[in-house]
């Protein structure tokens, strides 16, 4: 499939160049990026707190917890998607409506993304704290750190390399988002479209040339990065 997308680029060079350069495809390429990057750095903030909780503390509910972190990933994402619209059509979701525009707008986009990427960020997470030795924290407590200063002097410094390894995660699967982004935000140009969303579009419209350049960007765009973290050690240090 890269092979055929690659050919098909290199077959019609000009045609893909003018279409990928065309204003709602550098504005859905820079909702795109912003919203992912940005998504990957709030996953890992709330990955670092929750994954240490979860692997390190015992508490009733534990199970229920773990279960209820699962959920986006298991559930098909137009579901995460349906489930994100009808919490804003609640009392609670409408006050948030009353003070911020989320619904249809870029914060719906970030937040369907944010939804399923740290999931994936909490599990990678919990998983390096694991494999951490817990008499690292012991050693540092009996030598007059808090638990605070344990955290942040101590282990924090250990899961460095894994928090990269995790913001790539959760930058993949962020801009590799369609479903819960497409019910939730919608696919809104120039206003809630992302590179997945101009993929639906333009084969909705019969445009599959245009979709395939979509798909040719993506994977570039997908490489560069990726490529760019692996090299940076970041990836390649956490999962060894």
């Amino acid at each position: 499939m890269l092979l055929s997308l690659i050919g098909r680029g290199l077959f019609q060079p000009g045609e893909v160049l003018e279409f990928l350069t065309s204003p709602p495809i550098r504005y859905a390429l820079a909702l795109s990026l912003g919203s992912s990057a940005l998504t990957a750095v709030l996953s890992v903030l709330f990955a670092v707190p929750i994954g240490y909780l979860m692997s390190r503390f015992p508490f009733r509910g534990k199970a229920f917890v773990d279960a209820l972190l699962d959920i986006p990933i298991v559930l098909p994402p137009l579901v995460v998607g349906l489930a994100l619209l009808l919490f804003f059509m609640t009392p609670a979701g409408k006050m948030i409506e009353s003070h911020i525009r989320v619904t249809h707008a870029i914060p719906s986009v970030i937040l369907a993304q944010l939804t399923v990427a740290a999931a994936f960020a909490v599990r990678m997470m919990r998983s390096l704290f694991e494999r951490i030795d817990p008499r690292l924290e012991q050693v540092a407590l009996t030598l007059g750190c808090s638990r605070g200063q344990a955290f942040f002097q101590v282990i924090l410094p250990e899961v460095a390399p894994g928090m990269l390894a995790a913001w790539s995660l959760s930058w993949a699967r962020a801009i590799g988002e369609f479903g819960p982004v497409l019910l939730f935000a919608g696919a809104t140009r120039y206003r809630t479209e992302v590179l997945p969303s101009t993929i639906y579009l333009e084969l909705a419209i019969g445009n599959l040339d245009g979709a395939l350049a979509v798909s040719l960007l993506m994977v570039v765009v997908s490489l560069i990065v990726l490529v760019l973290i692996r090299t940076g050690g970041g990836i390649g240090g956490a999962l060894e």
